[in-house]
């Protein structure tokens, strides 16, 4: 009974800090940017949790919970962002510590330090957080209007095929940068690909009102 109790506190405990990150995120004003951040952090948290549940080791669920505290208090507790860079490593957990760390200074419009944090994500797991910090560094570009960067990194995001990662976004994701460089013909068509490809899906109603809105241009 004890065991099953002081689980159910750590439990209570990740919820806890689950919460104060959703808090955070709907705060945050919906730009282009800040939008690509909110899906940065709910996806990470999903998947958090999600491996939190299957974690036998008590020391990595520490660590990640650890990690998503720091990150939570940030905005009122600076001197986490010292302690958070501290977590950051190669580990499957501590890699999450980079991509939080750059959502932080994207928020805050420091693209170069974000940009800093991304490119050192460890190349060699390619889970969910490293295709995160991918889409992340792309949308860093899009707002650079670096624009070929912008689309290498979705090409190779495709040809990869990651099952680890929805397809919808990184093509919408595209698309946007299609459309922002002046190739609108290059952009309705992957628009309309995410549009009838991905008709249930968030990304595929976006697509669905970027079409139309092309189209009317034409």
């Amino acid at each position: 009974m004890k065991r099953i109790k002081r689980k159910q506190l750590k439990e209570d405990e990740f919820v806890t800090t689950v919460n104060k990150i959703v808090r955070l995120v709907k705060e945050r004003k919906k730009e282009l940017i800040a939008f690509a951040v909110v899906v940065a952090v709910v996806v990470v948290v999903f998947f958090g949790v999600q491996f939190v549940k299957g974690l036998n080791r008590g020391r990595e669920r520490r660590l990640l919970t650890q990690i998503l505290d720091l990150y939570s208090g940030l905005s009122t507790k600076p001197e986490n962002e010292g302690k958070l860079e501290g977590l950051a490593g190669g580990g499957k957990f501590s890699r999450l510590a980079y991509l939080l760390l750059a959502n932080h200074w994207v928020e805050k419009g420091e693209d170069a330090k974000a940009q800093g944090f991304l490119e050192k994500m460890p190349e060699g797991q390619k889970d969910i957080f490293y295709y995160q910090a991918k889409d992340l560094l792309a949308q860093i570009y899009l707002r650079q209007k670096n624009y070929d960067k912008a689309l290498d990194i979705y090409k190779k995001i495709e040809e990869e095929n990651p099952k680890d990662y929805s397809l919808d976004v990184v093509l919408f994701h595209r698309a946007e940068v299609y459309e922002k460089k002046g190739e609108a013909g290059e952009a309705l068509t992957l628009y309309k690909r995410v549009q009838n490809e991905f008709p249930q899906t968030y990304y595929g109603f976006d697509a669905s009102q970027k079409v139309m809105e092309l189209q009317a241009q034409k």
